[in-house]
């Protein structure tokens, strides 16, 4: 039950719902789908309540790469029955927005602001950046012992220039990373990012 706050003056305020929060599977299984995605992003931005026709419309522009005014009525209603019937029920159900199916609109709700969005996916041929860190600490490891052997042709460089180029790489790194990230977070680009994550069910390793 949702805990009941008392004022200074002694009033009894009315009480507070429970905030939901989304497991880890939960949050996975929304942002396995492109609409839903779409939909977070544009609550996340709006941060208020949102029409369901405006909000067809619009996914069906980004779906189509058409501005939002050249949308056809047919791609409208066919975005709208789909969300209508299964992405807005299904994400009322996990808790991130409210949806009101009389009145056509959804509001976020405050566990939309839990959902850490950070989509570290491997493109093409990209690695993931814990494999990338990986990489560059093992480098560095070596390079490490080699000065320290005094190896050629690396004994020629002084320590110094190792420690700067070891310093330098992760700096370099850690500036790529972070755009990298801000790229792949919903609500914060204009538009949502393309990005397809891969659901992981890992009731299999437990």
């Amino acid at each position: 039950m949702g805990a009941s706050r008392v004022e200074p003056d002694g009033d009894i305020d009315v009480p507070q719902p429970d905030r939901k929060t989304l497991t880890e599977d939960e949050l996975f299984e929304l942002l396995a789908n492109q609409r839903r995605r779409h939909i977070m992003h544009t609550l996340m931005q709006e941060d208020d309540r949102l029409d369901i026709g405006d909000l067809s419309q619009e996914i069906a522009a980004w779906e189509d790469d058409l501005a939002f005014e050249e949308v056809s009525s047919t791609d409208r209603k066919r975005v709208y029955t789909a969300l209508q019937q299964s992405h807005l029920p299904k994400m009322d159900n996990a808790g991130v927005l409210e949806f009101d199916r009389d009145r056509g609109t959804i509001e976020p709700t405050p566990a939309l602001e839990d959902v850490e969005i950070y989509m570290d996916v491997v493109r093409g041929r990209e690695l993931p950046w814990s494999d990338y860190y990986l990489g560059l600490t093992a480098l560095s490891a070596v390079l490490f012992v080699t000065t320290v052997l005094d190896l050629l042709p690396f004994s020629r460089l002084p320590s110094t220039a190792w420690g700067v180029f070891v310093i330098v790489s992760f700096a370099v790194s850690a500036l790529a990373h972070r755009y990298y990230a801000r790229r792949n977070r919903l609500g914060i680009a204009d538009e949502p990012p393309s990005v397809e994550l891969e659901y992981r069910d890992r009731s299999t390793n437990e």
